[in-house]
Formats: structure tokens, sequence, C-alpha cells
């Protein structure tokens, strides 16, 4: 059964279309109540929002069946991430979907008010020529300050360089060497910066340190004439100062763009032509909407089928290199989960976990995570993401063990999972990152699973091929690839089988019957 997303504003219908080839049924129903929600959440397995819907506890503790919520842009204050993180449900966003947009909008902005672009538009519009009335002033040689820079600080900064712009910034995680590649002089306290700056813009999140950072005492510190932009969060700002220092003309002009409650309609700012308002336009181009919805399609998807999702805001980081070494293996694990349950048909009380190679630097927590959705999910005993797996662990009694090595042999990476003693392993082959099966209950194997396979473990023995094949034959099954490897020591041999066609209970009956010194025998469907 397909998994079902529920978006609940706008999305570009790129995401929606890249949804549906992903194997997802997504449901749009827009101005949804706090209330509705609650009540519609029960039937979904993710659900994408922007910045309008609120996704509080009681959402959350609704959605019995949600594992991921996706943001289709960048802040997440309008979730409640605690309750997300309780409940073992992934947090994401697209963050770099609108980088480019917010960038060029805090450019617009400077411009506009370095020029008085809005009013001098205004007076055209009244049949006026008042070209005496809006002299305004240059970016070029002039110091910008910018306060936070992450991505799209660091935008603005490289295009404030090619006006000729002297850079100065604050920044406490930026490092010095990232501010001196952005051509930033970075200071360590905002007092110093204040009375350099002739333009100031901030690009920050919207935290308890950030909102209202910006008051009278730091109004009173900027240098007469100063013009502030605001392109990140509503509320860094204290607006009704801000307005204060307009009206004294301690502020030359602002350029905002977010307001801390929107949409806004009305504020002290309103009455002022020196402040240039726009209805949260950051965002908002063709382009931006584009990439936010396929980007967090591309997310919630990944998010659903157990994989990496490289902008999760409720697990650790996963960097770009090591998400490619280690991305692809998540499937492979649940596989490999999913086979250890078949194999084993309880629970297992250990679970250790051995990445190699390539796959060696990585967290293993993802891992993990896809091992214990494989073993668990075959049952329907639990749903298990990175975000809950080591408390879905607990509940279950598994100790769970991990370990890395350097080399993997003969291999570039592989993983191995060791259930209660049994064993498998694997590596990826090829461009397209197969998974091939390199390791099998101490047996060394390399075989690609398929979606059905028999596993025979008996005393080997001429004849016991040729037997199996006329059963499975005679039943209308057929094998597509198969391997035996034999233990000479143990006078034992072990056979991994492909096959096609429906498999019944009499024709397992059948070949155990049929086969002396039989071991084992599975029917493992992966």
């Amino acid at each position: 059964m397909a998994k079902k997303v529920l978006v609940t504003e706008k999305l570009a219908e790129a995401g929606l279309a890249r949804m549906r080839e992903r194997g997802l049924e997504s449901d749009v129903k827009l101005k949804m109540s706090t209330e509705e929600l609650i009540a519609t959440i029960p039937d979904y397995d993710a659900l994408i929002v922007r910045s309008a819907t609120h996704v509080t506890r009681e959402v959350i503790e609704a959605g019995k069946k949600l594992r991921i919520i996706g943001r289709a842009g960048v802040g997440v204050d309008n979730v409640d991430v605690d309750a997300a993180t309780e409940a073992g449900v992934i947090v994401c966003n697209a963050p770099t979907s609108n980088i480019v947009s917010a960038a060029e909008q805090t450019m617009c902005l400077l411009l506009a008010c370095a020029r008085n672009t809005a009013q001098a538009n205004a007076s055209m519009h009244a049949g006026e020529w008042s070209r005496g009335k809006f002299c305004g002033s240059e970016l070029y040689e002039k110091t910008l300050a910018i306060f936070g820079l992450g991505r799209i600080g660091g935008l603005v900064a490289e295009r404030a360089r090619a006006f000729g712009m002297h850079l100065v910034g604050y920044d406490p995680y930026c490092s010095p060497e990232r501010a001196e590649q952005l051509g930033v002089a970075l200071y360590d306290n905002m007092e110093d910066i204040l009375p350099l700056a002739d333009f100031i813009t901030v690009h920050l999140p919207k935290t308890e340190e950030t909102i209202g950072m910006f008051g009278p005492d730091q109004y009173a510190a900027m240098k007469d004439g100063v013009i502030l932009v605001n392109v990140a969060r509503g509320g860094i700002y204290n607006v009704d100062s801000l307005a204060d220092f307009l009206a004294a003309g301690k502020i030359a002009a602002c350029g905002i763009d977010v307001f801390e409650t929107e949409p806004c309609t009305e504020s002290p700012l309103h009455e002022f032509p020196n402040a240039i308002l726009t209805p949260h336009l950051g965002a908002y181009t063709r382009e931006a909407q584009t990439r936010a919805g396929v980007q967090i399609a591309e997310y919630v998807a990944a998010g659903l089928e157990g994989s990496v999702v490289p902008t999760a805001l409720n697990m650790a980081p996963v960097p770009p290199e090591v998400m490619d070494a280690v991305g692809p293996y998540v499937p492979a694990c649940q596989m490999m989960g999913s086979m250890l349950a078949q194999l084993g048909g309880e629970v297992p009380k250990r679970l250790s976990l051995t990445a190699a190679g390539k796959a060696a630097p990585a967290d293993p927590t993802i891992l993990v995570a896809g091992t214990m959705q494989g073993l668990l999910s075959y049952k329907n005993l639990a749903t298990v993401t990175p975000v809950n797996a080591e408390a879905v662990a607990r509940r279950h009694g598994i100790h769970v063990d991990t370990g890395a090595h350097a080399s993997a042999g003969a291999y570039a990476s592989s993983v191995t999972v060791v259930a209660d003693g049994r064993e498998v392993g694997c590596t990826l082959s090829g461009e397209d990152q197969h998974v091939r099966l390199i390791s099998l209950l101490g047996y060394k194997v390399d075989i690609a699973p398929g979606p059905q396979a028999l596993i025979f473990e008996y005393v080997d023995r001429p004849g016991r091929v040729g037997t199996i094949g006329s059963i499975l034959g005679d039943a209308g099954i057929n094998i597509t690839t198969m391997q035996i490897v034999n233990d000479p020591d143990a006078g034992q041999a072990i056979v991994y089988m492909n096959i096609e066609g429906e498999l019944d209970d009499s024709v397992l009956a059948n070949l155990r019957e049929s086969l002396e010194d039989l071991k084992n025998l599975w029917y493992v469907k992966l």
C-alpha cells in the first residue's frame, strides 16, 4: 500500500509530481484549522507544511502513523521539534531552496532604501515629477554589516562585494577561515560593529537569543543615517523602537520583509514612507518555490523509505561526503534486518553492526535504524526512524553494539550485521550501487539478493541440487540465480537461491522430506 502524505499549504506541482514518481500518495488540504489537522493526521505517514501550519504536540501525538514532517522552506519554528523527537518523527526542511531568492531580496531592499525607489515610484504614479526629493546614496565603498554568515549571509556578502562595499560581520558560529573566504572582517562583539555600518542586514534564525536582538540601545549606538534590512525572521528588530528612531531621523530607512505576526497589515512602520515593507517575498520566486517543493518531496520520500534525510533537524547531521558513502547502505541494512528476522524468527537480544572501508567514518545511527526497521517491521512490531532507533531498541530489549574497520578487505566498503550469532554482510557494487551479499551465516558468498529466496544448509552430498531443482520445477518455481558454498572441514554446504513463482507450504514440506541431513531451510521474502 502506498504511503500517504498530507500537504497543508501550496506546494509546487513539481514537488507533487516528484512524490508520485516515488510512489507516494499525496493529498493537498489547504487552510486547515488545528482541530481539523488533529482529526485528519491519523491517516497519514508524512506531513508537508510551510510557515502557516502550526504542528503542535497535539497534532504529533494524534499522528499515530506519522514518521516525518517536512517544512518546504527554511525555518521550523511552527513545528514542535521536541514533541516530534519524543515520538520518533523526523523533522526536516529544505534549507537551500530559497537562499538565492532571499539573498537577492536583501540586495533589492538595500538598493530600494538607498535610492528611494519605492517613494519615487509612488510619486510618479501620482502624476508628479519630483526628482529633487529623491536624491539617494550609493552602495559603493559603504560599509555593510552582516549579522549571520550562514548560507544566505554568505551569498549576500558575495553580491555586496560586487558593489564595492566594505564588509564586516558578526556570527559566533562562523570560523575565521570562512569569514576570510567571504571577504568579511569578523567581529566578536556586535557592539563594536554598530558604529561602523552604513547598512545592516540580518540573516539569523528565530531563537530566544535573536528575538529583540536589536532594540533602543543598539539603534542608539548606530551611525547616523544607517539603513536596516531584514529578510530573515520577524522580531529580530524591535519594531516599536525602530519606528521611534525612524521618526527621529537617526535611522534613514529600513527594508522589512518579515514580521512577528503574519499576515501583517498594520504596524508602527506602516506610516513611514522610508520604511519599505514587503509581504514576506524572500523565498517567493518561481524558482525557489519549485526547488522547495522538489527538495522536500525527495527528503520526505527518503524518510519514508528509511533512507538518509540529509536535512533532518532532530538527528546528527550527515556530511555530504559521508552521506554519499553511507546513504545507499540504509536500504541494504533494511534488507539485512528483514533477512535476519526471517532467519531467526524472534526479536534478537543482541545486535551488532560493523561498517568497514568507506562506510566506516559515518555515524552508525542511520545504519542501525535501517537494520532495526527491517528487523522489526517484518512482523509489524515497530516503526523505526533514526530519531527513535535507540529508544525502540531499549523497549524491545535489544542490546546494540557498533564498530568500524578502516579496511573492507577486497571491497571498497561493507556493512556486516550479527543478530544473536546469525550473521549477514553486504557491499554495494556498480554505478547504481546494487546490493550484493558477501557473507551469510559464516559462509563467504557473492550474490545479489532478489525479492524471494530459498536458503538451504545441509550436509554436502552429490545430487542435492538436482533434487531441489526437480521439486521446484514440478511446482512451477523458476530458479533465477544460485550460489553454492562448501565448508569442506565441516562437510556442509549452504545454497542461496533466488526464485520466481508462488511457493506454498507444501513445496517447502516436500523439500524438507526429500533432503536428508538438512540442517536448515529458510524461505525469505525481501
